[in-house]
């Protein structure tokens, strides 16, 4: 099983690795910075600066329907911010 489940590619991520070559994953909610940078070093072949962890809450809704109330979430999700050394870079668009 992978640590890194998929690049997360917004207009924000895309900014921050073009400016700061800061690369941004969706990782498993387990995996702490070690494990991250070992796997983006084994997956991309880069050297890692620095691994910063964000833990994204779920969301909670409720909906008022003809059957009663119903309860809900999502995911809770767990972002990596990983910085590469300098002159380093990660190919997001190619076709691997």
């Amino acid at each position: 099983m992978s640590i890194l489940i998929k690049p997360i590619i917004t207009e924000k991520a895309t900014a921050n690795s073009e400016l700061n070559n800061c690369y941004t994953f969706a990782v498993k909610t387990k995996a702490n910075k070690v494990e991250i940078k070992k796997a983006v070093e084994a997956t991309y072949g880069v050297s890692v600066e620095k691994v910063r962890t964000i833990n994204v809450r779920p969301d909670r809704s409720t909906k008022y329907t003809k059957t009663g109330i119903q309860h809900g979430k999502t995911n809770a999700v767990k972002k990596a911010i990983v910085q590469l050394a300098e002159g380093e870079m990660i190919d997001l668009y190619s076709n691997m």
